[in-house]
Order: C-alpha cells, then sequence, then structure tokens
C-alpha cells in the first residue's frame, strides 16, 4: 500500500532537505497549464518509456490534478518493486491553494 501525503508536507520536506522524487503525471499539456518546480514531468501515457528509468530504491512522490491518476500510479510502481510510494492528496489543485497561489488552476 502507497502512503499519502500532502502538498505542505511535500513542501516542508524538500525544504528540509529531504531527496525526494516528485513525479507528475499529467500529461504534457497539462503540465504547460500549471507545474511545480521540484517536479519531474512523467506522463502516465508513457509510463512503459519512463519506469525503468527510476530507482526503486529512491523515495517517490507521484502527483497529478486531483490525486486519482497519480494514485493508479502508485500502484504500478508498488507492483514494480518500488518501496517507498506516496501518492500526493489533492494534486497540482490542492498545491495552489495550500503552498503555492501562483501556480494556476485549471
Amino acid at each position: 500500500m502507497f502512503k499519502t501525503i500532502s502538498p505542505k508536507e511535500v513542501s516542508s520536506a524538500i525544504n528540509e532537505g529531504s531527496r525526494l522524487k516528485v513525479i507528475d503525471v499529467r500529461e504534457p499539456q497539462e503540465f504547460l497549464l500549471a507545474r511545480v518546480n521540484i517536479a519531474e514531468p512523467f506522463p502516465m501515457s508513457s509510463i512503459a518509456e519512463w519506469l525503468p528509468l527510476l530507482d526503486p530504491s529512491e523515495p517517490v512522490v507521484v502527483m497529478c490534478h486531483h490525486g486519482v491518476r497519480s494514485a493508479y500510479v502508485c500502484n504500478i510502481l508498488l507492483a514494480n518493486g518500488f518501496e517507498d510510494v506516496s501518492n500526493m492528496t489533492g494534486g497540482i489543485d490542492l498545491w495552489s491553494v495550500e503552498v503555492d497561489q501562483a501556480v494556476p488552476r485549471y
């Protein structure tokens, strides 16, 4: 089972020097609309291409628009041997509300 983490917790962890890898599984057109600077784009539609590029022993936080697609990807990561996987609840939408209001909501 994956863990859940709030946008505020992700922001705090990064600010405290945590080495979390934050991946954004939204599609490229969504990433262009709004993004979080610490997140790397890994579109869910291309998971077969990027999954082998990730280190299964590295902590990963997965985010999307609201948290549904990221939960799906979390389960795929766990099924592929990833050990420390967290879903960012509320996605970029909640990030925009709780952490950085400069990030556009859509």
